[in-house]
């Protein structure tokens, strides 16, 4: 049956509200509460040829573009012959997944009226996978956690319970591990159900049509935006902590006729610790922000993503391959953006935003009783928690505070992390003076002291940058203020890595400001006011680095002391 454009236009939009519930379906029913609070995940469905159509607008870039890639590599293993109704396929495979072991993906084949016509797949990231445990302390992937390569979770609707056993006995919270496995599951199956609703209300045998139209136009309309821009090549690079050695990141952009590449050479090497990157993730951010710049408003798909092109040399640290250590491989993904911006900012000036902190805030605490305390037992407790730093000033606009760029995963609530296990977040709030001076003023990082209940230890696994490189300014901007990580009794504590806090001990964060954007002394007065009154800027950075009288400023201090704003 041939339907109309408009028709198609209909089906399309029905498309993207399915993968949302979806989504919604597993944020609904996931275990991790990186899941259900922060939103790290993706969903997605794809034709019979492993092509995404449509995304869930929840969910995060690294894991949606990786997983665009990922659906090919599910139909190449398993096999046509081998697909059958009522299977189900995962894997944690870092380089044909989403980049590290502890992210699962779950791929399912949808059938209508027994015939195959697509497939849904779903991505979310599991708080334990065993090994080491979630960080960056291993030196090779084998030891970071149990791997699964691409195979059947279910056949023709019967569970793998051999799988499930051995998930269940080499990791350490197998209740929350199994519950996501299932979750990861059921959302499929719930994007199925819709999706063949939709096929019988249109009466289609197949989406090859709607296939072609999304993918057509979508291939069409992002060419005609790349086509417009000026053909020019530009070198951009960053340098950020690593684990005990700077990592340089280097790209030279060329936009070219029909395509836009990056190309990473000159990138530092393979690190000894787990802090590569799978070359599919940091592809994954390389498009990510060429498309939010170049084509924000079009549909995220296998044809609007294609034109954009990721080139690395094996073994630099945004190609690792097997068996390089992956586990942080967000780290190093996340500063993907910034490096491709340093290089566009140069081709297509006021249009990219300046640095901001990067990579997630996160950190995960191993909770159990001291040898010392008075406890009924042996109880243990993983918590894993997502916070962001500042996101970078954008040419007209302040950067966001607490926001996570380019991942998009929100923060998760102390309410929901406290209820994870015996954690305590005695402190959060946002960080006076820590973005970056500027016309546009960059986002504010958080401070945060963490601690535990009494009579519990723990393990402190540390995953922050920006201590020596915080973020740079751009167009004048001033740089975001450095992380810092400390116990409260003085002891500096590493930005990465595993670290003991004694019982009755806390950890002081200070997470890192986007850098700003432009001539500080070109800000807006009024906008200086606000941002002192609101408590974002002391009275010292008003007067020296933005040129507000001391009258102003002692205005603004009685306004404050009367509960005022402007």
């Amino acid at each position: 049956m041939t339907h109309s454009n408009v028709a198609y236009q209909v089906m399309w939009n029905r498309l993207i509200s399915v993968v949302e519930e979806q989504a919604q379906a597993l944020v609904r029913t996931a275990f991790s509460t990186s899941v259900r609070e922060a939103g790290d995940l993706s969903a997605g469905v794809y034709d019979i040829d492993g092509r995404m159509l449509a995304q869930a607008i929840t969910g995060t870039p690294g894991h949606v573009n990786a997983m665009a890639d990922a659906v090919a590599h599910f139909i190449r293993r398993i096999g046509p012959a081998n697909i059958f109704e009522g299977d189900v396929y995962l894997t944690n495979d870092p380089w044909e997944g989403t980049g590290h072991l502890h992210d699962f993906t779950m791929v399912t084949p949808s059938f209508h009226n027994g015939k195959l016509v697509g497939f849904f797949a779903c991505t979310a990231h599991v708080v334990d996978v065993g090994g080491r445990g979630f960080g960056a302390d291993a030196a090779s992937v084998y030891e970071e956690g149990l791997y699964i390569p691409i195979m059947k979770f279910a056949v023709r609707g019967e569970v793998d319970e051999t799988l499930v056993r051995i998930v269940r006995g080499n990791v350490r919270e197998p209740d929350q591990l199994i519950g996501d496995l299932y979750a990861l599951s059921t959302c499929n199956e719930i994007g199925h159900r819709r999706l063949i609703e939709m096929m019988g209300e249109f009466d289609l045998d197949d989406l090859s049509g709607i296939a072609e139209f999304i993918l057509e136009n979508s291939r069409r309309a992002t060419l005609e935006r790349i086509n417009a821009l000026p053909k020019k090549s530009a070198f951009g690079e960053m340098t950020v902590d690593g684990f005990d050695q700077p990592i340089k990141l280097c790209v030279t952009l060329s936009i070219e006729q029909d395509r836009i590449v990056c190309d990473f050479t000159g990138t530092s090497g393979v690190d000894q610790k787990g802090i590569n990157c799978p070359k599919v993730y940091a592809k994954a951010y390389a498009c990510y922000a060429l498309k939010c710049a170049i084509a924000p408003e079009i549909p995220n798909n296998a044809a609007s993503l294609a034109p954009f092109e990721m080139e690395a040399p094996v073994d630099t640290i945004v190609n690792a391959v097997h068996p390089a250590p992956v586990a942080l491989r967000h780290i190093v993904g996340h500063f993907v953006p910034d490096t491709v911006y340093n290089a566009l900012d140069k081709i297509l000036p006021d249009v990219v935003p300046a640095e901001g902190a990067g990579c997630l805030c996160n950190f995960q605490v191993s909770l159990r009783p001291s040898r010392h305390a008075k406890l009924q037992g042996d109880i243990r407790s993983e918590v894993l928690t997502f916070n962001s730093g500042g996101a970078g000033a954008r040419p007209n606009h302040d950067g966001l505070n607490a926001t996570a760029f380019p991942s998009g995963v929100m923060t998760m609530p102390i309410e929901a992390t406290e209820h994870a296990g015996p954690v305590i977040i005695w402190r959060k709030e946002l960080r006076p003076d820590s973005g970056g001076i500027g016309k546009q003023r960059g986002g504010l990082g958080q401070y945060m002291e963490v601690g535990a209940q009494a009579g519990y230890e723990f393990d402190f696994q540390a995953m922050f940058d920006r201590v020596d490189h915080p973020a740079n300014g751009r167009r004048g901007g001033g740089a975001g203020a450095p992380t810092s990580i400390a116990q409260d009794d003085g002891t500096t504590m590493r930005g990465k890595g595993k670290q003991f806090v004694a019982s009755g001990r806390k950890v002081m964060l200070a997470l890192p400001g986007g850098g700003g954007y432009g001539d500080a002394r070109l800000r807006d007065v009024e906008l200086v006011k606000r941002d002192l009154l609101r408590g974002f800027i002391s009275a010292q950075t008003a007067m020296d680095d933005y040129g507000l009288s001391q009258a102003d400023v002692n205005d603004i201090v009685r306004k404050i002391k009367n509960g005022g704003d402007l």
